[in-house]
C-alpha cells in the first residue's frame, strides 16, 4: 500500500506545482465550483503558528476521540505516506478515495498548487462522512493567504508558538510582520487560543488582536509546571499530571498543555484527559527508534533518535533534551534551502561530537550536503558528508556508547522512517 501511495504522490508532484504561491483566489474558485463543501464541515478548528501545530493537533484529537467525539484532521507535511495528511474518523484516506476526489477536482479545469489540491481532497473526503464532531485543520504557511483559511466562524483557532520561521515570505522580515500574517486575519467570530510565546511576541500578538471581538484565551490562564521531576498542567480549577514515556521534550509537553486547555473548554472530563495522556505519540518528534532496518545498522550500545526540528526555537528544544542524556551525541543533518541553517546549527554548539551532512532524498528544495558541511564547519563542528542516511549511520556506528540523532527536517526524518 505504501508503494502505491508513494507512486501516486510522485505523479501529483509532477502534475502540480510545489512552489508556495500564497493566494486564496484559486482554492476559493475551485471550492465554489464544487458547491463549497468546506462550509458543510462541522466545527472546523484551525491550528496555526510556527512550531508545535502537529503536536497540539494530535493531542487534541486524542482527547476528543477519547471523549467519544469523532474527528477528521488535515496536517502537513507527511513523513513518508501522503495519506497520513488526512485522518477520516477511523482511518487515513484510502488511495481509492484520494483518486476519486482528485478526479472531481480536476474536472473543474482550474489550476491549483499541490498543497491546495491536497487541501481540497481532504475537504471533499471529510464532507462525505456523517456525524463528524470536529474537523481539525493545520495551516500550511503563515495564515492570512494560506489555503486553510477558509472559515469565517470556525469553532476555534489555536495559535501555537510563533517565531522567525517563514521570514522569507514576509516583507519586512520582522517578527511583527510574521505575527501580522498569522493573527491579524483571525476570525472575529470564534474562540482564539494563544499558546506560550516569547514576551515580545505576545505583546505584538495582543496589539493585533486588540480590536478582535472574538473570545481570546491567553497563555496566562494556564501553565505547565515541573515539580520533583513530574510535569503538571495547572489552571484555576484543574491540576493534571502529565505522564507520557513517549514525550521527551519540555516544548512538546507545553504543546500537550495547550491541547489540555482546549479539551477542558470543550467539555472533556479531567479523568478522560488523565487516562489519555499516556497514549499520545508524536511520530518524528524526539522519537527513539526501537526496531526496524535502521536499528540493524547500529550496535546494542547505540541509540537512534529522530527529530524533525528545523527552526531555531525547535533546535533549542532538542538541544535541551540532548543535554540530559549524558552520552556522546552524533548528528545526521539535512535541511531545506528555505530554512536558516546558520542560526539553527549555532544552537547545538558543544552538543555534537560529529555531524554528518546529507541531502534530503527526493526533495528538490534540499540543501546540498557539501554546502551544509561548510556551514557546520564555520560554527566549528567536526563535519563530514555522506551520500545518504544509511551511509551516514555506517560512518558513525561503532562499539562505543552513543546517541545518533537524525535531525534538521521533517522531510529527512520521513525519509529515514520510510527506510525503516
Amino acid at each position: 500500500m505504501l508503494l502505491q501511495s508513494t507512486s501516486l504522490y510522485k505523479k501529483l508532484q509532477k502534475r502540480y506545482s510545489r512552489r508556495i504561491n500564497l493566494n486564496l483566489n484559486r482554492i476559493n474558485k475551485v471550492l465554489h465550483k464544487l458547491n463549497n463543501p468546506h462550509l458543510s464541515l462541522a466545527n472546523p478548528i484551525n491550528i496555526l503558528g510556527s512550531d508545535g501545530k502537529m503536536s497540539v493537533l494530535t493531542s487534541l484529537k486524542f482527547f476528543l476521540e477519547a471523549n467519544k467525539k469523532s474527528t477528521t484532521a488535515f496536517t502537513s507535511p507527511h513523513l513518508y505516506d501522503f495519506r497520513h495528511r488526512m485522518w477520516l474518523k477511523n482511518n487515513y484516506i484510502s488511495i481509492k478515495k484520494a483518486k476519486k476526489f482528485i478526479y472531481l477536482i480536476e474536472q473543474t479545469k482550474l489550476k491549483l498548487t499541490l498543497f491546495e489540491l491536497l487541501t481540497c481532497v481532504y475537504i471533499l473526503a471529510a464532507k462525505e462522512l456523517k456525524n463528524v464532531s470536529y474537523n481539525l485543520v493545520e495551516s500550511g504557511l503563515l495564515f492570512k493567504k494560506d489555503s486553510t483559511n477558509l472559515w469565517s466562524a470556525p469553532k476555534a483557532q489555536i495559535v501555537t508558538n510563533i517565531n522567525f520561521q517563514h521570514q522569507d515570505w514576509v516583507r519586512p522580515k520582522t517578527i511583527r510582520e510574521i505575527c501580522r500574517q498569522k493573527v491579524d486575519s483571525l476570525s472575529k467570530n470564534t474562540t482564539i487560543y494563544i499558546s506560550k510565546q516569547k514576551s515580545e511576541t505576545l505583546k505584538i500578538i495582543k496589539k493585533f488582536l486588540k480590536k478582535n471581538p472574538s473570545k481570546i484565551v491567553y497563555p496566562n490562564t494556564w501553565k505547565v509546571i515541573k515539580k520533583k521531576n513530574k510535569f503538571f498542567y495547572l489552571d484555576k480549577v484543574n491540576k493534571i499530571r502529565i505522564y507520557n514515556k513517549h514525550i521527551k521534550s519540555k516544548a512538546l509537553i507545553e504543546n500537550l498543555g495547550m491541547a489540555i486547555k482546549v479539551a477542558l473548554d470543550f467539555g472533556v472530563n479531567k479523568k478522560i484527559i488523565l487516562k489519555t495522556i499516556p497514549k499520545i505519540k508524536f511520530e518524528g518528534r524526539v522519537q527513539f527508534i526501537k526496531k526496524g532496518k535502521l536499528i540493524n545498522l547500529i550496535n546494542k550500545n547505540e541509540r537512534l533518535l529522530v527529530d524533525g526540528c528545523h527552526s531555531e526555537e525547535s533546535a533549542r528544544n532538542l538541544c535541551d533534551y540532548l543535554k540530559n542524556l549524558n552520552l556522546p551525541i552524533y548528528g545526521i543533518l539535512g535541511m531545506k534551502k528555505n530554512k536558516l541553517p546558520e542560526r539553527f546549527i549555532k544552537v547545538f554548539r558543544n552538543s555534537f561530537k560529529k555531524i554528518i551532512t546529507v541531502k534530503i532524498p527526493g526533495e528538490p528544495a534540499s540543501m546540498e550536503s557539501k554546502r551544509l558541511k561548510k556551514i557546520c564547519e564555520s560554527q566549528n563542528f567536526k563535519t563530514e558528508t555522506a551520500e545518504n542516511i544509511v551511509h551516514a549511520i555506517k560512518k558513525i556506528s561503532d562499539k562505543k556508547n552513543k546517541v545518533i540523532v537524525i535531525f534538521g527536517s521533517l522531510y529527512l526524518v520521513g525519509a529515514a522512517l520510510s527506510k525503516n
